[in-house]
């Protein structure tokens, strides 16, 4: 798939957009800035100075520091407000309203939907299936859905929320041949780093309607940073660019980022991650030991998906207990179930303690 298809993938009213070009998108360089109707002045509250300025709109040390994390090269990543933001540049830019679908897998992250309902662009929905041991994506109806529904987005959550499951790459790569030409692919790696397989940045060589998205969110623990990265090929990077607000990226934010991504923040962040994984399989053992526990599914993100006798009864327990955790039962297919985050050690065994203290009150 050549580079002129994947941007005719691309709303046609859009393809050739210039965007707005703000004070900082020009290369230019001086002691005296007044290009940017910038106060002269530090606020009081801001010592340094640094505040007043507008930020860089794509940082250049962060984003080559992201595109070494994630494989790829800078020129193939896009920074943006968490994940978020550039799912619903992905559906503004790619989806006409009323005619080009997104095809979603539920029970699965809303904000697919949410974009796609904001755009008013048809919602394909392939539900996952319930093999007893696993919630799994049906490739094969995800595959002829979007083409008899004319979706120009398919989104792939993998690892799942809440699920928990993996698509394979060799499944992601089917469904890429199959809609080459047809449809982007998105596969959204926000539990990534939790997972036992490769990402599927490992097929953006072969495959240009594949897109990857990446946030430091989860495992690198700075979610109120919103960092979120879309991996894709580097036409269509350029152009959902154009299209994305001028300043999506806050100085403070990139500076944050840029010393959460060290190498002494990242070794620990190895670290914490591999105890995560260990209190998975921990948590998922215990959890399944309890009596009113229907199933716990087995999980490659940093949660576990639990069905339980009596959710409610269960929800209340650890709510009393000082334990919140997402109540799924809204979502289809997951009318008995609640979502629990893996915390440290010892919040996981209040997790643990919670619930057998309400089946030995019961």
């Amino acid at each position: 798939m050549s580079t002129a298809s994947v941007l005719s993938l691309v709303r046609e009213d859009l393809q050739a957009f210039a965007g707005y070009s703000s004070a900082r998108s020009s290369a230019l360089t001086g002691d005296v800035w007044l290009n940017a109707n910038e106060s002269a002045w530090a606020n009081p509250a801001d010592a340094e100075g640094g505040a007043r300025r507008y930020p860089d709109p794509q940082p250049a040390a962060l984003r080559d520091r992201l595109a070494h994390l994630y494989g790829c090269s800078p020129g193939q990543l896009l920074i943006g407000r968490g994940s978020d933001e550039a799912i619903d540049l992905l559906v503004r830019a790619l989806c006409e309203p009323g005619r080009d679908a997104v095809l979603t897998t539920p029970p699965v992250f809303g904000m697919y939907a949410v974009c796609a309902r904001l755009q008013n662009a048809p919602l394909i929905e392939v539900p996952l299936v319930d093999q007893g041991d696993a919630l799994v994506a049906d490739i094969d109806a995800v595959i002829a859905a979007a083409l008899s529904g004319n979706a120009k987005l398919v989104f792939l959550c993998s690892p799942s929320n809440p699920a928990g499951s993996v698509i394979t790459l060799a499944e992601i790569e089917r469904v890429a041949t199959a809609l080459q030409g047809r449809a982007l692919v998105v596969v959204d790696e926000a539990y990534g780093e939790y997972a036992e397989q490769p990402t599927a940045t490992t097929l953006l060589s072969r495959y240009e309607n594949i897109a990857v998205l990446r946030t430091l969110s989860k495992a690198h623990a700075l979610a109120a940073a919103r960092i979120g990265s879309l991996i894709a090929d580097t036409a269509l990077i350029q152009l959902l660019r154009r299209c994305q607000a001028p300043y999506p990226v806050p100085a403070p934010c990139a500076e944050l980022a840029l010393a959460g991504l060290g190498a002494e923040s990242l070794a620990v962040t190895t670290r914490r991650i591999a105890q995560i994984k260990a209190e998975r399989t921990r948590l998922q053992s215990g959890l399944a030991a309890l009596p009113g526990v229907v199933r716990v599914y087995p999980s490659q993100g940093n949660y576990l998906l639990v069905r339980f006798a009596d959710a409610q009864g269960a929800f209340d327990a650890l709510l009393a207990a000082g334990v919140v955790v997402r109540d799924q039962r809204a979502a289809p297919q997951l009318g008995d179930a609640l979502r629990i985050t893996l915390g440290s050690p010892e919040q996981n065994d209040r997790v643990l303690a919670a619930l057998m203290a309400r089946r030995a009150a019961a």
